[in-house]
């Protein structure tokens, strides 16, 4: 195994702490019967338990060692792997440096573990390669990679030779893309204290749907037919989403998210404190076969912040022109964002600003720039009302219409007034009661 493992090119191993790498000096230690036998095996326990561990985060199951080497075959972001993601595998000389590549791939699939498990007396690999994972409904993990990942593994263990697995793989690139992004729905970014960024998968994103938010027809029509135009390649805008607290503002980008992941629409969220990076967020992702959204989430700025003027230069009026595959998603419970002071309206009191009329155009400029702007406001006791009886039907709560409102009303006084989130809330509450 670890001469073949030591051949990769293309999706040769870099990291040392990488589960094959490790196994490839294990068994290179075995096969040289260069060894003392409780320490070779309290290695390759360390890691059997490593796959356990990512089986265990993904939801795997079946053969967890085919389920590894699938993994690492999707996440491996490679000259290869991200040409195949934007225009699909085509002829070159670096097709055959490749196809040496899955032909150990294969090799290392059809791997016999039979060997050292008689010479060491260990069963653990016959363990985990037919693997029962017991999954309970509430454990978490990311679905989304979880079907992908045993999907395609069976495909490969299928394949009858490297020029078989060549097409598999190529074809997911293709189809799905490759790494994290091509994985992963949606990302936070953190901040890599040797510098610069890295991203986080957001593993569990809410599945909502915009049917799942009762009413605001309109304004959901407007965020589909701008992020519909956007997927397709044509001209959309940046979009502000803007009103009061709980009207289902963010719950609309989480929903468009969900609706047009499978066209390629990715989501990276973004708080006020990293503008700073929007840039370096934007030369990342910039040259990617998707189609990302910076969703930034109750966006609004005090009159002391100016975090907004690395915004206002990244959405319109930097020297780099955004790229064609980005759009910014906002949410705010302010129309314009930045905070505004009686003082500012005020045209005859000018003692502290020679250039009134510049600073208040400063500060009214950044919404300016978000082509789309949709208002979300609070509902009308009547709609609030609709949204109640709604979402009780649909939760199976068999209270009459008139009982719902009239305990709707009561819960609504004290618990935040009228708003989708606090009819959600209020359902929540009758499904804990008959639940006790």
């Amino acid at each position: 195994m670890y001469q073949e493992i030591a051949q990769l090119l293309m999706y040769g191993i870099t990291d040392k702490n990488e589960i094959l790498y490790q196994m490839g000096e294990i068994f290179a230690r075995f096969e040289k019967g260069e060894y003392e036998k409780m320490e070779l095996v309290r290695d390759i326990n360390a890691q059997v338990k490593r796959i356990l561990k990512v089986a265990t985060d993904y939801g795997f199951d079946d053969n967890l060692w085919h389920n590894y080497l699938t993994f690492y075959l999707m996440m491996n972001e490679n000259p290869f792997s991200i040409t195949c993601e934007k225009v699909g595998a085509s002829e070159g000389s670096v097709n055959t440096l490749v196809e040496n590549d899955f032909r150990i791939f294969k090799a290392l699939f059809d791997y016999d573990f039979s060997v050292i498990e008689n010479a060491l007396g260990i069963s653990c690999f016959s363990q985990i390669s037919n693997y029962k994972a017991i999954v309970k409904k509430e454990l978490m993990y990311n679905k989304n990679v979880s079907e992908k990942v045993r999907a395609l593994s069976k495909k490969l263990e299928e394949a009858s030779d490297e020029k078989e697995f060549f097409q598999v793989i190529t074809g997911f690139y293709k189809d799905y893309g490759v790494g994290m992004f091509g994985m992963n729905k949606a990302f936070r970014i953190e901040e890599n204290p040797a510098g610069g960024i890295n991203f986080k998968a957001i593993n569990n994103m809410d599945a909502v749907t915009l049917d799942d938010l009762v009413g605001y027809e309109i304004q959901k029509k407007k965020l589909v037919d701008n992020t519909q135009a956007f997927v397709s390649g044509r001209k959309a805008n940046n979009a502000l989403l803007f009103g009061d607290s709980g009207t289902g503002k963010s719950t609309s980008i989480k929903a468009i998210v969900n609706q047009f992941y499978d066209d390629g629409l990715r989501m990276i969220e973004i708080y006020k404190h990293q503008f700073q990076y929007l840039s370096a967020v934007i030369a990342e992702i910039k040259n990617r076969n998707y189609k990302f959204i910076i969703y930034m989430d109750d966006l609004s700025f005090e009159e002391f912040e100016i975090e907004y003027k690395y915004l206002k230069a990244v959405i319109e009026g930097g020297v780099e022109t955004r790229p064609d595959n980005i759009l910014i998603y906002a949410t705010s419970n302010r129309r314009h964002l930045i905070k505004e002071s009686w003082r500012d309206r005020n045209d005859v009191d000018t003692a502290n600003d020679k250039h009134h009329s510049d600073t208040v155009e400063e500060k009214l400029s950044l919404v300016n720039r978000f082509g789309v702007t949709i208002s979300f406001s609070k509902p009308s006791q009547k709609e609030f009302f609709e949204i109640v009886i709604e979402l009780a039907r649909r939760e199976g709560i068999t209270m009459s219409d008139e009982e719902l409102r009239a305990e709707a009303n009561k819960w609504e006084l004290s618990h935040g007034g009228l708003s989708g989130r606090t009819a959600r809330q209020y359902i929540n509450y009758l499904h804990g009661k008959e639940s006790v």
